[in-house]
């Protein structure tokens, strides 16, 4: 990894990561009621742990991204189909209890918010692989091969 020791980059990372990972929460649970939601809440999670890994880069994720991309999508899927075991069609929201949480406000349990975490897992794992094997090619001073003309 390049050498961050005069850049202003690593303390603002310290500082900004764990600002970035409990926005990204913040962001996913209120976003089914409010503008937010997993798609969102899974970009700003990715970029916090591309960043971590820029300026840490033994801090890098130990579980591979794409599971954890597939957990997503499986989650999505099982939040899909549960309606359909209670006799209602595919994607129906089926909701239980609503409880209030400090900062984000009330949240409303239901198969809305288990697939909105779906797809922040699917879009984090995603979006960090393809984030960090970018930074690894320009590190390492790969760069896509040219078309002739």
């Amino acid at each position: 990894m390049s050498d961050y020791s005069t850049s202003i980059l690593p303390p603002a990372a310290r500082l900004l990561v764990p600002v970035l990972y409990a926005f990204s929460i913040f962001l996913l649970l209120r976003g089914h009621n409010l503008p937010g939601g997993g798609f969102i809440g899974g970009l700003v999670l990715a970029t916090a742990l591309v960043l971590r890994v820029m300026v840490q880069p033994d801090k890098a994720p130990r579980l591979d991204l794409i599971v954890l991309a597939g957990i997503g999508l499986m989650v999505a899927l099982i939040a899909a189909a549960v309606p359909l075991f209670l006799g209602q069609e595919l994607f129906t929201g089926v909701w239980g209890p609503e409880f209030a949480l400090p900062l984000v406000g009330k949240i409303k349990l239901g198969t809305v918010l288990v697939f909105d975490i779906g797809v922040f897992l699917v879009v984090t794992g995603v979006a960090a692989k393809i984030l960090l094997v970018l930074l690894a090619q320009l590190l390492s001073g790969q760069t896509a091969p040219r078309r002739r003309s």
